[in-house]
């Protein structure tokens, strides 16, 4: 590598390294301890080893050809999974970007869980029911689910904490609010709010809007759509820019895990 090309390398590495392990040391500060600020925290010290200490290391490999191969090797492989995070995160914000057009006439309204403290909505989760109670009052004729069950050592629903604070926040009736308090993940969440959208005679293939934060929004409508919702409009809340990166990165391996595991 020509002397320039490796100096600029090595500056890149080296700041962009040093921007990932301050973004994601301060998330860690204040308790946000998950898969989205460890990892990337990991690959920032990488990073930042690597444009400090290139010429150490390429001197190191060099007298040894197995490492060497292996060096090479795994910088082919991040740059493979490199690409397929790219088209990953292209393909969330068309996704985004579809969920922020004019909504038809819904049958239904499902809002996603995502977590409750003390017994009120976590920011995220009081995002989506923020997100959803203009929608649910502009559309009067849509039944309107909140989704989401008892969390361990927890003695009230999710779905039902929900309902309170669309009711304290948004004044929608508690009794217009239709409660899945049995689910634990997305894919029970659409699965349980079927039986409710059932018993009002409400079909999966009628437009039905899948409210949830703009970074989940391309999982569960591939979750939706493999278990028979035709129609279904995700409407994106904003996460907050100091952890939206982040729940990127996570979203991005959960994206995969789902599609291991079958979900869609």
């Amino acid at each position: 590598m020509q002397k320039p090309l490796l100096t600029l390398t090595r500056i890149i590495l080296t700041v962009a390294g040093a921007v990932i392990i301050v973004d994601c040391a301060a998330l860690i500060a204040v308790g946000k301890i998950n898969f989205g600020t460890t990892v990337p925290l990991m690959i920032g010290l990488i990073f930042v080893a690597h444009g400090l200490s290139w010429p150490r290391i390429q001197s190191v490999i060099k007298r040894r050809p197995l490492l060497k191969r292996g060096w090479y090797a795994l910088w082919g492989l991040f740059s493979v999974w490199l690409v397929s995070f790219a088209v990953f995160i292209i393909s969330l914000q068309q996704q985004i970007e579809l969920s922020r057009q004019p909504l038809p006439d819904l049958a239904a309204i499902i809002v996603l869980g995502s977590g409750t403290v003390d017994g009120k909505p976590t920011p995220t989760l009081a995002s989506r029911l923020d997100s959803a109670a203009p929608i649910i009052i502009a559309q009067p004729a849509a039944i309107a689910i909140t989704s989401g069950g008892v969390g361990f050592g927890r003695d009230r629903s999710e779905a039902d904490i929900m309902a309170s604070y669309l009711n304290e926040a948004h004044q929608i009736a508690l009794d217009s609010v239709w409660q899945e308090d049995k689910s634990t993940s997305t894919e029970e969440n659409l699965a349980n709010s079927k039986a409710l959208l059932a018993a009002q005679g409400i079909s999966i293939k009628a437009p039905i809007a899948i409210v949830t934060s703009d970074f989940h929004t391309i999982r569960s409508a591939a979750i939706a759509r493999h278990q028979g919702y035709t129609q279904p409009i995700t409407v994106a809340s904003p996460t907050p820019l100091s952890i939206r990166y982040n729940a990127w990165f996570r979203e991005y391996f959960a994206f995969v895990s789902g599609w291991l595991l079958g979900e869609y």
